[in-house]
């Protein structure tokens, strides 16, 4: 039942046009039923008039009976085609309604479904299979949509066309009426086995197809790294296994649907014979022709709308399975959820009190009681090795992982009290491989702020020093960057960025690692350019170069989780540490190379 409940919790918002749907689908049926008695009144009583009297309503045989022969039949096709044209009508409008239902679900579906990803955590992004999301935001999406909107209003034409088709046939004869009825429980019981099956089924072949698509978009988004190792054929393999498992579950699938509209399918026949059988013996004692052809077309309003609910239980099984997956994402918390609600003054005055970090699935702390100050206006560098948690204090300074113990205050007040929407506008973090917009380059830069201007789009370019790069290409700032900016080397991406950080004018930037793919004359250049900016800004720069280090007004040296050094370069550079020994490995290279540059220029 919790799946079922699942399932209908996306119809609550659109509940009306589902009732008005559902009516439709009862009248539809009632509408057809009189067909057959109209074709009936045509062979017992205009073709014969000595037949038994006839079931349609009393004012429709009183009409008639003003008409006779050849005239009587023209009305009757009149009245008909009229009776026809009416039900055509409300077919149309049931299918207009349909289709406003069907995308009023995927609508809002689709949006709490998006927004909900969107609040996710940090850490949720960092581990989920992007195939396997992607999957369940769209077919998952589109499976529960097509049930709602079609599968699950076609139950009620089906009891409806039943209990009517039923009545019609009784009123004609009760047990002509009962022998077409009597294969229905066994009919229903192999649909109830059937949805058993194919609802486990279901759930391996969504997994297997979750599986492959995963692989697929990691091929298309890795194929420049394929290439560059030549293992097309590795990945040719993976993807190849995938999808021959797929295939294979998906044919022992169709094998068990087979199966059941075989057994389905004979069961309308045989259910056909039985009918036509017994209405031919009842024929020999007094059932009139008109009796007979109109109960064999009764058979079609009992038989063939059960047959149809398995196809309704096959798909209410797929939908169940895709309800729970959509749902696996939404029972996710989304990280607004614990929020602060200060919006203070933030200019960059930052406290670390005894601050302790490790991750959800580990047992250690990846640093334990770092403590620090930084103040307003400073450039402030973080070294460590690789893997000390360099970056995961600039995620933490941006509440996009939570730290375990200890304080963080921007001034007097707590990290934990600040709105992380209002803390993320004024603190910004850009990445060391950022992610840009299949988009021209300006509208890369300008994305950020609805009101820029081209002179501020261009001045953040030219602080960034990607402007001379920019109006060099052929399209200059309209040049498209592709997908997730392939057409830009990672240097030119990470300036791009840079601009676009720039012009929110942020009092605090972070800088994690995101100069490390440009040169060091370029690294300086951007360096020297922001200090010059006339807004006050404080900047973090998380680095494994020295020399981008050395210019900060003060470096902190993270070791085995803790504070190593707190320091200048001047100071840090004559004691022994980490730092040091940093410094002369790549201090005296870089600082050659600058001296050799400066002295071509």
């Amino acid at each position: 039942m919790k799946k079922v409940g699942k399932l209908f919790n996306w119809l609550k918002p659109s509940i009306w046009l589902f009732i008005l749907v559902s009516l439709l689908s009862i009248v539809l049926p009632l509408t057809y039923s009189y067909v057959p008695q109209f074709i009936k009144y045509v062979f017992d009583h205009v073709l014969d008039s000595t037949s038994a009297p006839n079931t349609l309503p009393i004012f429709i045989q009183n009409f008639f009976s003003q008409y006779a022969g050849l005239k009587c039949v023209i009305i009757i096709s009149i009245v008909l085609l009229i009776f026809q044209i009416l039900r055509g009508i409300l077919l149309f409008v049931n299918g207009c309604v349909k289709g406003r239902l069907s995308e009023n679900i995927a609508f809002d579906m689709r949006n709490k479904l998006y927004r909900h990803i969107q609040n996710l955590s940090y850490s949720y992004h960092n581990t989920v299979d992007a195939g396997d999301l992607i999957q369940r935001c769209t077919s998952d999406l589109e499976t529960i949509k097509s049930f709602i909107s079609r599968q699950l209003p076609e139950l009620f034409y089906i009891f409806a066309s039943l209990i009517i088709g039923a009545i019609q046939m009784a009123s004609i004869d009760y047990r002509i009426m009962l022998v077409t009825l009597i294969c229905l429980p066994i009919t229903v019981g192999a649909g109830m086995i059937f949805f058993k099956i194919v609802n486990r089924k279901f759930e391996v072949v969504e997994e297997l197809e979750s599986d492959m698509t995963s692989i697929l978009q990691e091929g298309v988004n890795g194929v420049r790294v394929v290439k560059a190792f030549a293992k097309e054929k590795y990945e040719i393999d993976k993807f190849t296994k995938s999808s021959e498992k797929f295939r294979d579950e998906n044919y022992s699938l169709s094998k068990i649907m087979a199966l059941y509209w075989g057994f389905s399918d004979g069961f309308v026949n045989l259910q056909y014979a039985i009918t036509i059988g017994f209405c031919i013996y009842f024929a020999k004692n007094g059932l009139s022709a008109g009796d007979m052809i109109a109960c064999v077309s009764y058979i079609s309003m009992l038989v063939y709308p059960i047959r149809n609910l398995g196809r309704i239980i096959s798909d209410f099984g797929k939908s169940t399975v895709a309800a729970c997956r959509i749902d696996e994402i939404l029972k996710i918390k989304d990280e607004y959820e614990v929020n602060g609600t200060q919006k203070p003054e933030i200019n960059g005055d930052i406290t670390f009190d005894n601050v302790s970090f490790k991750f959800n699935d580990s047992d250690k702390y990846l640093f334990k009681n770092v403590s620090f100050k930084i103040n307003s206006g400073e450039t402030v560098a973080i070294v460590g090795k690789t893997g000390t948690g360099k970056s995961t204090l600039a995620n933490i300074l941006v509440r996009m992982l939570e730290f375990d113990s200890g304080s963080i205050r921007f001034g007097d007040v707590d990290i934990k009290d600040i709105d992380k929407h209002w803390l993320r506008e004024h603190v910004g973090i850009i990445l060391q491989d950022p992610f840009l917009y299949q988009k021209s380059i300006y509208d890369n830069i300008a994305i950020a702020c609805k009101n820029v201007t081209k002179e501020k789009v261009f001045q953040a370019a030219k602080v960034a020093s990607i402007h001379d790069d920019i109006i060099s290409f052929d399209e200059g700032y309209d040049t498209l960057v592709g997908e997730k900016g392939v057409t830009l080397s990672g240097g030119q991406k990470q300036r791009v960025a840079i601009s676009r950080m720039l012009i929110l004018n942020k009092p605090i930037m972070i800088f994690d690692d995101s100069l490390s793919a440009v040169d060091t004359r370029t690294d300086l250049q951007i360096r020297n350019a922001l200090k010059l900016r006339e807004e006050k800004l404080t900047s973090i720069i998380i680095t494994h170069r020295i020399t981008t280090a050395k210019e900060a007004d003060k470096i902190i040296v993270i070791e085995d989780g803790k504070i190593a050094k707190i320091g200048t370069h001047a100071e840090l550079s004559k004691v022994d540490g980490l730092y040091k020994a940093l410094w002369d490995i790549q201090g005296a290279l870089e600082e050659d190379f600058l001296n050799n540059a400066n002295g071509d220029k």
